[in-house]
């Protein structure tokens, strides 16, 4: 077991603003999603053009990873998140002057460039606020690091379910262009934060030259190539075949839909926040290792493929996706947490900012591929379809994870 570290007061300051301003930030990415996907489907618009929408969010955010290691090990994690806070603001703007009037020739290249801004404001405070918790964690204190990323990652994702519940709220009672302009607000006082954090925090002192970006160990690619195919499964069907399902083929209103999909994520996010402690209570009593993802990944795939064969047999739609979604979610929780504390134990402090950048690099793009064929699928076969595309990218995902080793010991 870990060694009882005394984490720097100054460093948990940092932590702390960096990840109050994350926190912010996730709220208004949740709510701008579920924003947009009601709003623009209720235009008439079809499941793969709603898909289309985030297209560039997604291609922008796989660039934004990579090119934002390298920002932020030069010039420090500050620039890189509070500048993903103002592209945020920038990106909601521009979303305002859409409506019914306008030509979906039009509106369509307009709202992808749109969330092209949007997506590479996600990544940078998301690399920025994951950098930050391996800069204040010694080297040493491996199970500290474990229960840090847990509680970040589980918090981001229950506020990004209060986000999407807030986003169908505020498109019910005061429609798209306020509810956009209410956001606009809200992050314009978390930019203030910014004052109180060092410029310097992240910053190397040796020149990060460019090709270091694509120089990774082989656990950072093993591990990543898991990641991509791992996201790339739940948003398979849980970006544009599940709520348009739900909306259009079980009749669910705005409200029940994105408070659903929110209580779905809130919990997705407490049990990754309680990862640590349950694995900790059943397992070993160790950090993870190669072995805790095996098996995680393996138990994921059987779930979509269980709720599609239930679903072709005939059971009842509605408690076969709402039961099947929440064993999902707590299984995909374990994978996630799992995987997050990962990347940072193979990852030296003075790579960081590099390694997590090239890492949400890979996560943005089995993103993207599962947000296209999200659209696709369920446009051509439906939510089942969409099971069983996930399946696949599940198994892919556990096959690549059998050639990851432990992690070394830190000295």
């Amino acid at each position: 077991m870990d060694s009882v570290t005394k984490l720097d007061r100054t460093g948990i300051r940092n932590y702390a603003i960096v990840t109050a301003a994350y926190w912010g930030f996730t709220v208004t990415d949740g709510a701008l999603r579920m924003l947009v996907l009601l709003y623009f489907h209720t235009l008439g618009y079809t499941p793969l053009e709603v898909a289309m929408l985030f297209l560039f969010y997604e291609i922008f955010g796989i660039v934004t990873n990579l090119l934002g290691g390298w920002i932020g090990s030069r010039f420090g994690v500050k620039l890189t998140l509070y500048g993903g806070i103002t592209l945020q603001i920038v990106a909601l703007l521009l979303l305002t002057p859409v409506n019914d009037t306008w030509a979906m020739a039009l509106a369509v290249p307009y709202v992808m460039v749109a969330q092209a801004i949007s997506g590479m404001a996600k990544d940078l405070t998301k690399m920025s606020s994951k950098s930050a918790i391996r800069l204040v964690i010694p080297q040493n204190a491996q199970s500290a690091l474990f229960k840090w990323v847990a509680i970040l990652t589980g918090s981001k994702n229950a506020l990004k379910g209060v986000g999407f519940f807030l986003g169908s709220l505020l498109l019910g009672v005061f429609g798209y262009v306020h509810a956009l302009l209410i956001m606009v607000v809200a992050l314009l006082l978390v930019l203030g934060s910014g004052r109180w954090l060092p410029s310097g925090l992240g910053k190397v002192k040796a020149k990060v030259k460019f090709r270091q970006l694509f120089s990774k160990s082989r656990e950072i690619n093993i591990l990543s190539a898991a990641r991509f195919f791992l996201f790339g499964a739940r948003d398979i069907w849980f970006v544009v075949g599940l709520p348009v399902f739900l909306y259009g083929g079980l009749n669910w209103s705005f409200q029940q839909v994105g408070g659903f999909l929110a209580l779905w994520v809130m919990g997705y996010g407490l049990v990754q926040s309680l990862a640590p402690t349950l694995l900790r209570r059943f397992g070993s009593g160790r950090p993870p290792q190669a072995r805790t993802i095996r098996f995680w990944t393996g138990a994921l795939t059987l779930i979509p493929a269980a709720m599609a064969l239930a679903l072709q047999g005939g059971s009842p739609a509605g408690p076969t996706i709402v039961i099947g979604l929440m064993v999902f979610g707590i299984v995909f929780a374990f994978n996630s947490s799992v995987h997050s504390y990962l990347v940072l134990a193979y990852t030296e402090d003075d790579k960081v900012a590099l390694n997590v950048g090239f890492y949400y690099m890979a996560n943005s793009g089995g993103r993207l591929a599962g947000t296209v064929l999200s659209g696709l699928m369920y446009q051509l076969y439906g939510l089942v379809g969409c099971l069983w595309g996930s399946t696949l990218f599940v198994l892919l995902a556990a096959l690549i994870t059998l050639k990851l080793p432990n992690p070394k010991p830190a000295q």
